[in-house]
């Protein structure tokens, strides 16, 4: 774990010069590592500028318009920056859910992405219903080499366990887990991460690394290294079960706790240097 102030004394530039300098423990075969650009919350804009300063080159976005597209591209290009995860949105039970997921797909076939992240609720609709339709998107998405990926949230995925029931009630090679690090102890009392992740990694498509301080439904993720969650191991069985998908990084910050545009950058900054500390990822 590299300590806060460490980090915080020498700065960013030293968070990125001295990642060439860092000992792996662990190291996934060619896992390309993600941002994800809603971490930089209200400051999201500066997300292009100050990802690529700090060696990440591949995002995790929310989906663009399909008036969007062209201009997403360009932005997306002069940035040099490439998306690997896209995060789609929907309302599973109503009846607009294909539809809507369908365009979807069809914007991460033209831009080249092949997962889209989604967070499945069935609200109150029967849980049956809800895996039906999502194997009938399963299909849409296999015609266009796409993978649905839901994420670690109540209440098709609110642990490992969830999530093995919602994959085998699915049954589809297109309908997979992002498994997300932090989110098992937020919604999981007294839950571990990596047995977690042992139970459902077979399933896994994407991992978003997010750290948290163990509390049951307490807001707390600070940067990377600071919290509970044993990363080393995370990659380890990431790496012992031949895991190749997108790895992305996720802050989500403090309850109470207002960073500013310069303090989001550091966070993330610091979550970046940490993780390669860990692992060789592209």
């Amino acid at each position: 774990m590299i300590p806060r102030g460490f980090l915080l004394g020498f700065g960013v530039v030293f968070s990125v010069i001295g990642l060439m300098a860092l000992a792996p423990l662990a190291a996934p075969a060619e896992n390309p590592l993600a941002c994800r650009m809603a971490s930089y919350g209200k400051f999201q804009e500066a997300a292009w500028t100050h990802l690529p300063l700090i060696g990440i080159c591949h995002v995790f976005m929310s989906i663009p318009a399909p008036d969007q597209i062209e201009a997403t591209e360009r932005k997306l290009a002069d940035h040099r920056l490439t998306p690997l995860v896209f995060r789609g949105e929907t309302d599973l039970s109503k009846e607009a859910y294909l539809s809507d997921l369908t365009a979807q797909i069809k914007t991460c076939e033209k831009m080249g992405v092949h997962y889209l992240f989604l967070s499945a609720k069935r609200r109150e609709a029967p849980k049956d219903l809800i895996y039906g339709r999502l194997r009938e998107v399963g299909e849409v998405a296999k015609r266009h080499g796409v993978t649905l990926s839901l994420e670690t949230h109540p209440d098709l995925g609110t642990n490992g366990d969830v999530h093995l029931e919602t994959m085998k009630q699915i049954n589809h090679p297109n309908v997979r887990v992002n498994f997300d690090t932090g989110n098992i102890s937020f919604y999981n009392q007294g839950a571990d991460a990596c047995a977690e992740l042992e139970k459902i990694i077979d399933y896994v498509a994407t991992v978003e690394l997010k750290d948290h301080d163990g509390a049951f439904e307490t807001w707390h993720f600070p940067p990377l290294g600071q919290g509970v969650i044993d990363f080393p191991r995370i990659l380890k069985i990431l790496e012992a079960h031949r895991f190749q998908g997108p790895i992305t990084l996720e802050f989500e910050g403090i309850k109470g706790e207002e960073l500013d545009e310069s303090g989001t950058k550091r966070a993330i900054a610091e979550s970046v240097a940490y993780v390669r500390s860990l692992a060789c990822l592209d």
